[in-house]
């Protein structure tokens, strides 16, 4: 597929002008997460979805306990979860995901309201701090069967700074009861998390930090992708392309992680066809801006408490061994070790004054008074 020139200059000039007037990763989430807000219904009154989120902030954690509803089985509301997750979230998130999923609501078992959200994935075909761990490029298929990676651990906020809740979440992502559930839903033998930070080098440090022997920190990610375009904007210039390709799509309809490999082939689309010496060097200029935006992301992983992962993931050994600290991966050992880091937490922030007893979420057509990037 070639484009003509008066089309490539005009695709050309959407991106420029898209990705030119950002400069900050924290501008590039608000200008995405305000087209996806301007989107959701507008609830009545007193039926929101942030009526579901916690906002005991009075409680202690010492009288905390917490259920797991999980969309494998029966009760879990998609819906709730979906909304829920859009007004806590900073960044934007696709239902549809290719591969692997499995969602986990959390709920405080004594108010029985959410405190976070969780989504299991297949994880990414490749990865540095990955393959320098296990020293050489897995086989895919056998890696699939024994990986997992969280791609949504989010809690709601305040919960969050004032119960040290991304760090529970966390853990939950790393017991013997979500591997459980994952063997029964795909049949695999999972002895592999993994997850990245949202945010790379923006911040110093990450909810997962501090977490040992639960998750450790494996290095940085490589990082050359260019953010996705919001969806309005996506959605516009993947109408045209597909349009200028006999109605058919310019990926493959069933290819994984399509929107990013959609907008990868417009962009190289645009590079070969662009004649203007010129404007190809101010539409290279802007993909070089975005792609600035998307940092070195910090890598963590856990063993579910298991000697031999490695081992195993590479074929050397086909059954996993129990280390010494295995039992301390159930859910009841991990809500032990977190109430202790809680309480700590929460006692230093009610004596200094800085406990947040408003819950904060994010609305339509407001810009939110809260720092998004935590």
């Amino acid at each position: 597929m070639i484009l003509s020139e008066s089309d490539a200059s005009r695709f050309a000039d959407s991106f420029i002008d898209y990705f030119s007037n950002t400069g900050r990763i924290d501008e590039y989430l608000l200008n995405v997460k305000a087209d996806r807000m301007s989107k959701m219904p507008t609830a009545l009154p007193g039926f929101g979805p942030e009526d579901e989120l916690f906002s005991d902030f009075d409680r202690h954690p010492s009288d905390m306990d917490f259920k797991i509803v999980s969309s494998y089985g029966g009760d879990f509301d998609n819906g709730l979860y979906n909304l829920s997750l859009q007004i806590t979230m900073s960044h934007v998130f696709e239902d549809s995901i290719p591969g692997k999923s499995l969602k986990w609501m959390v709920f405080e078992k004594n108010t029985n309201k959410i405190v976070g959200f969780i989504r299991f994935g297949s994880p990414t075909i490749n990865s540095k701090p990955r393959n320098d761990w296990l020293g050489t490029v897995p086989d895919l298929g056998r890696f699939n069967r024994h990986a997992i990676m969280g791609f949504i651990i989010v809690p709601t906020q305040p919960f969050g700074f004032n119960y040290l809740g991304g760090k529970l979440l966390a853990m939950l992502c790393c017991s013997h009861e979500a591997r459980e559930e994952l063997n029964k839903k795909y049949d695999a033998n999972i002895c592999l998390f993994e997850t990245t930070s949202l945010y790379g080098s923006t911040k110093s440090s990450s909810q997962y930090d501090g977490l040992k022997p639960y998750m450790r920190y494996k290095g940085l990610t490589d990082s050359d992708f260019t953010p996705l375009l919001h969806d309005s904007v996506f959605q516009k210039l993947n109408k045209e392309f597909t349009a200028l390709n006999n109605n058919k799509c310019i990926v493959k309809e069933d290819a994984s992680s399509r929107k990013l490999k959609i907008q990868s082939k417009m962009i190289s689309l645009i590079k070969n066809s662009l004649g203007d010496v010129e404007k190809l060097k101010q539409f290279n200029d802007a993909i070089l801006s975005a792609k600035n935006l998307t940092q070195q992301k910090r890598f963590y992983m856990s063993t579910y408490g298991f000697k031999n992962s490695r081992e195993v993931i590479l074929g050397e050994q086909e059954t996993l061994v129990k280390a010494e600290n295995y039992d301390r991966f159930s859910i009841d050992q991990i809500v032990s070790w977190w109430r202790k880091k809680a309480s700590r937490r929460y006692e230093s922030l009610r004596e200094d004054g800085r406990l947040r007893m408003e819950r904060e979420i994010f609305e339509k057509d407001t810009d939110p008074t809260f720092d998004i990037i935590r």
